[in-house]
């Protein structure tokens, strides 16, 4: 699953790439390392004329509860194989799209029982385009709105099975000339496919550097040489 994200791009970069305004990213600055846990803030991408800061984790409109941490730590991804069955969800698929920018996301790969942090990318462009759905929940103990994403996952490609080799997830992930159309909704979900490993690469990291309490920092997506060993057939 995609837990751990990163937005190392300045933001003439995201402008330039994605042709929507940042004046509502005032206090962005690069993310080398993010996890969804913390329910970061993040610029995100709708049919909107500038990117929207949102959190991580999305906190449903119909939520009347007091603690949207809560359920937004339950809805930091959604499977694409069961977008229409989950509340939090099936409502938003054909009207509230959105598209996370991504410079690199983070998996582990199990190795007899140890964890071997990778760094994944891409190898053509800046960016990721990661699919994902959107939500405003509105707190009614002040009456302010909370705008919130998830990002959608699906079946892993060839390199992400052998780094993600215990649950093979991937984020969904878009090309450059789908993220309009299915922003739009005039891309189905069952017609999108994981992208092709030829489009990304990825190295193992400093899993001292990725584990530590302070690890925004880019070291954190370093390639790391060691004997731990690896699998697969990319390395």
């Amino acid at each position: 699953m995609c837990y751990s994200n990163s937005l190392s791009a300045s933001l003439v970069q995201l402008e330039n790439t994605y042709r929507k305004g940042t004046s509502l990213l005032k206090d962005f600055s690069p993310i080398y390392l993010a996890s969804g846990f913390s329910q970061p803030i993040w610029p995100v991408i709708t049919q909107e004329k500038n990117f929207v800061p949102m959190q991580w984790g999305l906190v449903p409109s119909w939520f009347r509860g007091t603690e949207p941490s809560e359920i937004a730590s339950k809805t930091l991804n959604a499977r694409i194989e069961t977008l229409d069955e989950k509340a939090s969800f099936k409502y938003l698929v054909q009207t509230q799209r959105c598209v996370i920018p991504s410079t690199g996301f983070f998996e582990n790969q199990t190795l007899e029982m140890r964890k071997k942090p990778f760094f994944i990318y891409p190898n053509q462009g800046t960016f990721f385009h990661m699919a994902g759905l959107y939500d405003c929940w509105v707190d009614l103990s002040n009456r302010t709105s909370h705008h919130s994403f998830t990002v959608i996952t699906t079946e892993a490609n060839n390199l992400m099975a052998e780094i993600h080799n215990t649950k093979k997830r991937m984020p969904l992930l878009l090309t450059d000339d789908q993220y309009d159309t299915y922003l739009t909704g005039n891309i189905s979900m069952q017609s999108l496919i994981p992208l092709p490993e030829s489009h990304m690469n990825g190295h193992p990291i400093n899993k001292r550097i990725f584990t530590s309490s302070e690890n925004n920092v880019p070291s954190v997506q370093h390639r790391m040489e060691d004997n731990i060993g690896t699998q697969g057939f990319l390395f």
